[in-house]
């Protein structure tokens, strides 16, 4: 039987009720489905520190929600908190976790026992079946086995609303308040849970709280508390330590459910209130999940595909659900109803937006392109958060969460904020933000200490002394990963370069322009690689282009030799032009999966998840090299860049919970897929230009902010299908290989015809190639 799935414009699908078509074979007729059901938030959570097929975990939330919440198979503080392949669940936690890296702050749980007193959280912990568990991103639900309960939660932005299902038994609920500081105070006239909790993984002040508040809709019969080390203090209602928790008790009936109502604040314990009064209120599980599921129904209708894979519609949602997660939102709705937020910086309350969990060296590759394209409006507040982060710390947020983190290298705050710049989005204080990236690019004096007095590398520029002396970061002086660090500092120039040239300012516009050919200072004529040199100017030796880390981050120069993402025919003509850098790219894939991790003594995951794709030495699981294969369009061998890109979304994505290939990342490896099947992806953030791929679906359309409607018609595309024949917009022919950002804003259709076999000729022209700053010069 030939089933056909697809969506139409009313986010309905056909599918399940059959009927024959005029050949006689058996489609389907319309039953209606929302977007959200072809999410699945497991996606990525069958990972392990050894290797990572996502490292992601359930997030029960809204769109850019304060809190997240998810189900803990593992223990407190540990960062992969939900693993796939694990039996039972502890508990269900507030959680701001933006990977297991990084790992959670203010986080506590919720968990429902039945019969005998268990509370801590190896005892308490419950066998559960995925058979019996329901995933979704504005709804979890599990049975939790040991005691015959179903347990439930629909989230809002900053609160939550469960409801357990009991048996007739004796029954607790038990709020887990979590360790390195905590409180918790039973109200039992109010049916109330109030406290605090402190827990977290650095990045934030000394006053650091999380105020929470649970109201319950059962009288207690019995309260406990409990203190350090699982001391259970009987009929207590208010204790306070390093790690303690509440437990209420009651009597139930057989089907007895009881609701659950928690918000929280990082300003203060009226605010959490507030939050909860404002955001749930009155409201019963029904509503709350309705309004839940109506957050997320509306993001994901913004871009609606149509294709006879039910997979990969299951993938493109997933994938966007991800991207519609970080950064989050870290302000609050004080009493007035003005925008307030904690600051993560200096600890206090002050008006404005705040944005964290997020690291720039992953988001402003794709992430931060796609909020330009579709969230515009979003992403001005994103950088007002920007500046008042900078105002409140003296820096910009490279890695935030929710303070300055010391994780990863770069200066990637430039590119996100001079994109969105260039891009139209309305940015208040522009000028306090293009000081704040100027100051990056001169000093690295000042810079925020963390909580053992040590220098926070990953803010400003590690280096850039060096870097604005000779043109690079040297390979010996004590500085790690500093061939990485010249490369994305040269690329960061160039979007500082462009932000300048725009505001008038052609002397600084001047000075970056030509700081973005610093590149060339690594390109190694020998080896026709980028390698780590020294502070004489002679190059690293030994040398090993297959080598981990070392000059380079997470990756090997075979990887990061391409992040010249601003200059690409320049890196051409440094390769000997067009053929030798087509056949440089055909090498990487061509090559076994052959490494040397001796940087870090043992295989990475990263490594691993290279060597086990089978795709030579390309490591999409990674981010460096992401954007590695739309390079083929610059050598006019587009076809090339069709055939692989294709390989990919099918073959190293999938709607499972083994799905990804690698760390997600905040978005940006689903950003790569949302993009990527679309059709096109941004090479180069901080230019108006799209660099076009293979598109995955029969037809995309995009409903953008401005009102306007772009659509992407593949019509013949099938699995075999992956070479673009020819194409038109707004029914013109189309030779080139990549969009202008006004094309796309202002609304029309792009088609293409597809076929199984290649089209060299297609884009083939001189002027069909996208962005080159040499070019342009």
């Amino acid at each position: 039987m030939k089933k056909l799935f697809y969506l139409i414009l009313s986010l309905f699908i056909v599918s399940c009720v059959n009927t024959k078509d005029g050949h006689g074979e058996t489609n389907t007729t319309i039953k209606e489905e929302s977007l959200v059901d072809f999410v699945n938030p497991l996606m990525g959570t069958d990972s392990s520190f050894e290797l990572s097929n996502g490292n992601t975990y359930p997030a029960i939330a809204t769109p850019w929600g304060m809190n997240f919440w998810t189900p803990m198979t593992s223990k407190m503080g540990d960062g992969w908190t939900y693993k796939y392949d694990d039996h039972k669940i502890r508990g269900i936690k507030q959680t701001h976790q933006p990977s297991p890296w990084i790992n959670d702050y203010a986080a506590f749980s919720l968990m429902a026992v039945t019969g005998d007193l268990k509370f801590k959280e190896d005892e308490r912990a419950s066998w559960f079946s995925h058979k019996a568990e329901t995933v979704k991103p504005h709804h979890y639900k599990t049975y939790l086995a040991d005691y015959d309960v179903t347990a439930e939660v629909t989230p809002t932005e900053r609160a939550a609303h469960f409801k357990f299902t009991f048996p007739e038994n004796q029954s607790y609920i038990l709020l887990d308040a979590f360790f390195k500081g905590s409180m918790v105070k039973i109200l039992p006239k109010e049916r109330k849970i109030i406290g605090y909790c402190r827990n977290n993984s650095g990045g934030v002040p000394d006053n650091f709280h999380n105020y929470f508040v649970a109201e319950f809709d059962k009288d207690f019969e019995l309260t406990h508390t409990w203190s350090d080390n699982w001391k259970l203090a009987e009929n207590s209602t208010e204790n306070e330590g390093e790690h303690v928790g509440a437990i209420i008790g009651f009597k139930t009936k057989k089907g007895e459910e009881v609701h659950v109502k928690v918000a929280s604040s990082f300003i203060s314990p009226e605010q959490a209130q507030l939050n909860l009064n404002r955001e749930i209120g009155g409201d019963n599980f029904k509503t709350t999940l309705t309004k839940a599921k109506a957050s997320w129904e509306k993001e994901l209708g913004r871009i609606v595909v149509e294709d006879d894979n039910i997979d990969n519609l299951r993938t493109f949602y997933s994938c966007l659900y991800r991207v519609l997660l970080f950064p989050r939102q870290f302000h609050e709705i004080d009493k007035n109803n003005a925008i307030v937020h904690y600051s993560p910086y200096n600890g206090e309350v002050l008006p404005g937006y705040m944005f964290t969990d997020n690291g720039f060296w992953d988001t402003f590759r794709a992430v931060f392109p796609f909020f330009n394209m579709m969230y515009p409006e979003l992403n001005s507040k994103i950088m007002e958060g920007l500046a008042n982060t900078y105002k409140e710390s003296g820096w910009l947020p490279e890695w935030a969460s929710p303070g300055h983190r010391d994780c990863m290298v770069g200066s990637n705050s430039a590119p996100i904020i001079a994109d969105a710049f260039l891009k139209g989005v309305h940015i208040k204080d522009q000028e306090i933000l293009f000081d704040a990236m100027l100051k990056n690019a001169t000093t690295s004096k000042g810079r925020p200490l963390s909580k053992g007095g040590n220098t926070l590398k990953s803010v400003g520029r590690e280096g850039v002394e060096y870097y604005n002396k000779l043109g690079y970061v040297p390979y010996n002086v004590g500085i790690n990963e500093n061939a990485a660090r010249t490369l994305e500092y040269a690329y960061a120039d160039f979007t500082i370069a462009q932000m300048a040239d725009k505001l008038g300012k052609k002397d600084v516009a001047e000075r970056f322009y030509k700081q973005s050919l610093n590149y060339k200072n690594l390109f190694d004529p020998e080896t026709k690689w980028m390698r780590g040199k020294n502070e004489d100017g002679t190059f690293q030796s030994p040398f090993n282009p297959l080598k981990w880390g070392d000059a380079f981050t997470e990756g090997n120069s075979i990887h990061y030799t391409w992040s010249v993402f601003h200059d690409v025919n320049g890196l051409m003509e440094l390769m000997g032009g067009k053929n030798a850098f087509e056949n440089k790219l055909d090498e990487v894939f061509e090559m076994p999966p052959v490494f040397d991790h001796s940087y870090y003594g043992f295989t990475i995951h990263e490594i691993r998840e290279m060597q086990i794709m089978n795709m030579g030495n390309y490591a999409h699981g990674n981010q460096p090299i992401q954007h590695m294969i739309y390079l083929y369009n610059y050598a006019n061998a587009s076809y090339k860049a069709q055939e692989k890109i294709r390989k990919v979304l099918t073959k190293l994505y999938a709607p499972t919970p083994d799905g990804y290939c690698g760390d997600e990342d905040n978005g940006q490896t689903s950003a790569w897929y949302v993009f990527s099947s679309l059709g096109f992806y941004p090479v180069t953030p901080g230019a108006d230009q799209y660099v076009i791929g293979s598109p995955l679906f029969k037809k995309a359309t995009i409903h953008l902010e401005n009102g306007n409607t772009f659509e992407i018609s593949a019509p013949q595309n099938t699995k075999e299908n992956v070479y673009i024949q020819s194409a038109t917009l707004n029914a013109k022919d189309y030779n080139k290989s990549y969009l202008d950002y006004n094309d796309v804003m202002a609304g029309g259709t792009l088609k293409f015809e597809m076929s199984a076999t290649p089209n060299k000729n297609w884009a083939s022209t001189e002027d069909a190639v996208p962005y080159s700053l040499s070019l342009k010069n």
